[in-house]
């Protein structure tokens, strides 16, 4: 059974950082897709950035050039170093794995989090 940990939210004032890791336990060889994804109250999940196992990356428009995100291949882990944190980024952020080899079988499908809670306020 695959598990994904985020940790690294909390309450920042608008224009503070925060850094999101996320860390996988179980039978993992390699991961094609990790990549973040925020729900905030009312709202549908949306992405923010993935980072694929060659460390391309893709972004949402609004997160462009304030937020990184970057994995560790060998730890299977992903973070995503969030700056300039406006309020409108305050949402639930959830880990996402997209395919992964567990040294005999290739999983596809995608593994979710529990999400951390990101708070934007003065």
């Amino acid at each position: 059974q695959v598990r994904l940990v985020e940790s690294g939210g909390g309450l920042v004032q608008p224009g503070g950082s925060l850094r999101l890791s996320c860390t996988t336990s179980g039978r993992i060889c390699s991961i094609k897709m990790m990549g973040w994804y925020r729900q905030a109250p009312g709202k549908d999940r949306e992405l923010v950035a993935t980072v694929t196992s060659d460390g391309r990356t893709n972004y949402a428009d609004s997160v462009k050039d304030r937020f990184t995100a970057s994995r560790n291949n060998a730890e299977n882990t992903v973070y995503m170093q969030m700056n300039n944190l406006k309020p409108e980024a305050a949402a639930v952020y959830y880990c996402n794995v997209e395919g992964y080899y567990d040294g005999t079988h290739y999983h596809t499908g995608a593994i979710w989090g529990q999400g951390t809670q990101v708070t934007v306020s003065s």
